[in-house]
């Protein structure tokens, strides 16, 4: 059984809040700059989405990409109305036509994402029934071979779908901009920087890049 999924007897899992809690703590102690602008965001609030299946998510980030949240809701809608109530299986994606995914909104690339996405999950090259449990890069590693989901989309999955704790997305803006004002730095640090300032904040990574997402809501 991998580490990830093994309780200890008699002992009930943390829950999110109490995670929260101790990733915060845990971060004001390594890092005082930081620190400081937790005191100033306030608790943090984040909770994996465990609604639907990793397939309805992965499905749904492919649709998202490069749109604002409300054209991306609307397309969604539409896809997922293709599909029978809740039965939302890769095998009915694959016998959908262009014509129906044409119809709901969908870009030609995106038509593809999705299609390499069930082909791959049909045929457990991606294994999203066992992701649970692999580290973190194994889950990059497969979520990467599908068509339209890079480095960033499986980050994200890992930290706002499986809960992962120590993720830094080196690649996102947003946290890229929050440490430049967390740190006071002349521009935006580069991916490699960026990796090197977040050392301090493992193995709580995850919530240290929220915050720097959420520093960015702030006045100065």
């Amino acid at each position: 059984m991998p580490a990830a999924a093994r309780s200890t007897p008699g002992r009930k899992p943390k829950s999110a809040a109490q995670r929260n809690s101790h990733a915060v703590r845990a971060l004001k102690k390594a890092d005082p700059r930081l620190g400081a602008w937790i005191a100033r965001c306030g608790p943090c609030d984040l909770e994996p989405d465990r609604g639907g299946t990793h397939f309805d998510h992965l499905m749904r980030c492919i649709v998202g990409q490069q749109l604002s949240g409300k054209a991306a809701e609307t397309i969604f809608r539409r896809f997922i109305a293709l599909f029978p109530p809740g039965a939302h299986k890769p095998s009915h994606l694959l016998g959908l036509s262009d014509e129906a995914l044409r119809g709901s909104g969908l870009s030609r690339g995106k038509m593809a994402a999705l299609r390499d996405l069930a082909h791959k999950v049909e045929n457990e090259a991606l294994p999203l029934h066992a992701i649970d449990g692999l580290p973190d890069d194994e889950v990059i590693a497969l979520l990467t071979q599908v068509r339209g989901i890079g480095r960033w989309t499986a980050q994200m999955m890992l930290m706002f779908r499986l809960g992962r704790q120590d993720i830094v997305p080196e690649l996102d803006l947003g946290v890229q901009k929050g440490a430049r004002k967390i740190y006071g730095l002349r521009q935006h640090p580069t991916p490699k920087k960026l990796e090197a300032l977040a050392r301090a904040w493992a193995p709580n990574r995850t919530i240290a890049s929220w915050y720097c997402w959420r520093v960015l809501e702030l006045d100065d």
